[in-house]
C-alpha cells in the first residue's frame, strides 16, 4: 500500500522474450546452430601481446565492426584447423 494515498500499487510480471516475439527465439536458434553437429564446449586461451599490436587489432576490428575474439579464433581455425 501507498504512504501517502492508502492504494494498493500492482506490479505486473517481468517480460520475457517470448512474450515480446516468440518469432525472435527460434530465429536465433536456426542462425546460431551448426548443421548436423553438437556445439562445442569452449575453453579460455589467454595470451600476452605487445600493446602496439593490441591497439592496431581493436582499430581495425573496431572499423569493421567486428569482434578481436572471432578475429582471433578465424585466425587460429586458419592455422590449425577445426579437428
Amino acid at each position: 500500500m501507498s504512504e501517502k494515498t492508502g492504494k494498493k500499487v500492482s506490479i505486473g510480471t517481468k517480460p520475457t522474450n517470448r512474450q515480446a516475439s516468440p518469432e525472435a527465439g527460434a530465429d536465433a536458434w536456426v542462425d546460431n546452430r551448426e548443421v548436423g553437429q553438437k556445439e562445442e564446449k569452449m575453453k579460455r586461451l589467454t595470451i600476452d601481446i605487445p600493446e602496439s599490436l593490441h591497439r592496431a587489432i581493436k582499430m581495425q576490428c573496431a572499423e569493421r565492426g567486428a569482434k578481436i575474439a572471432d578475429e582471433v579464433r578465424e585466425l587460429l581455425l586458419q592455422k590449425y584447423g577445426n579437428n
